[in-house]
């Protein structure tokens, strides 16, 4: 495997889907912002046949090579209508979602459309995608639309979690690269009634209480960044209720959501969270997903 093709390039996955040319071209965009080179790849799997004995042999490489040079032309078809200076196609034999996991560990971002070409109809999230999103060591730009063209802010959703600074952090640099304002959201939820109980104290907190008590958590989670970030405008976004519903309604018309891969509500086992997975069901934008390993400060 020639690294190159990926080392600090942005990697966009393409398969034909209309999805896999809004990320072609969101990912066009971005490389020429960052000043790195862009790699538009397809992965192919070898077709094997099948017959009442069961499947029959791989195909010949004579064979094989034919895809190979007929996907390559359109990938090639493709990169000529990108505005990216720097833009070179690969045909991967391979599982797309292998091909991008693997390209993650060293790619500056790697970019999938929501939807795959082999995807099930009324499906918003294809399997690729999902598996990118999920297991990706760099940033991971799931795209299902692109957004408007005058929009301007970057929305982040932060929970206290020491894991969730990544995303923080690259939404932070994202704004200050684009000139987008930044809106923290920070959502919280308590039983339906007007006080928590506390078992160790002798009387019950008010719900105000707790609601000072997380916007001051939240002014303490984005005071170093602010510091960092300095011509970053921050819109701190406090609400009682859910997290996946308060960042989508907050996404309506951003450029960009960012959310992490873990959560304090995580189910053990799992590795990206339900309020990231609700996200990116449903925010019509394109979506950030920045592992929880990813402790470095974002390649620029």
């Amino acid at each position: 495997m020639d690294e190159t093709l990926w080392a600090g390039r942005v990697v966009v996955g393409v398969d034909g889907s209309p999805e896999s040319r809004l990320a072609a071209d969101w990912a066009a965009v971005e490389a020429t912002a960052r000043g790195r080179g862009l790699t538009v790849v397809h992965a192919v799997l070898p077709p094997i046949g099948s017959s009442s004995f069961g499947p029959s042999m791989p195909v010949g490489l004579n064979v094989m090579a034919e895809i190979r040079d007929g996907a390559l032309a359109e990938l090639d078809a493709i990169a000529a209508s990108l505005s990216a200076p720097d833009i070179r196609t690969h045909v991967e034999v391979g599982s797309p979602s292998g091909t991008l996991i693997g390209a993650s560990e060293t790619a500056s971002m790697v970019v999938v459309g929501s939807r795959g070409q082999g995807g099930f109809k009324g499906l918003i999230l294809g399997s690729v995608s999902t598996q990118v999103a999920t297991h990706a060591v760099s940033p991971a730009i799931v795209v299902r639309a692109l957004p408007d063209p005058g929009a301007d802010t970057v929305v982040v959703g932060i929970d206290g979690n020491p894991g969730s600074n990544a995303a923080i952090d690259f939404a932070f640099e994202m704004a200050s690269r684009h000139g987008w304002r930044l809106v923290a959201v920070h959502a919280w939820e308590a039983p339906a009634y007007d006080v928590l109980v506390v078992p160790s104290t002798t009387g019950a907190i008010p719900l105000d209480d707790l609601s000072a008590e997380e916007a001051r958590m939240s002014a303490e989670t984005l005071a170093g960044f602010t510091a960092d970030y300095p011509d970053v405008v921050v819109e701190e976004s406090i609400v009682h209720g859910s997290a996946r519903s308060a960042i989508i309604e907050a996404s309506a018309r951003a450029a960009l959501v960012v959310v992490g891969t873990r959560g304090h509500g995580q189910v053990v086992g799992a590795v990206i969270g339900s309020v990231s997975h609700g996200v990116l069901h449903h925010a019509r934008v394109p979506v950030a997903v920045i592992s929880g390993r990813r402790t470095a400060r974002v390649t620029p």
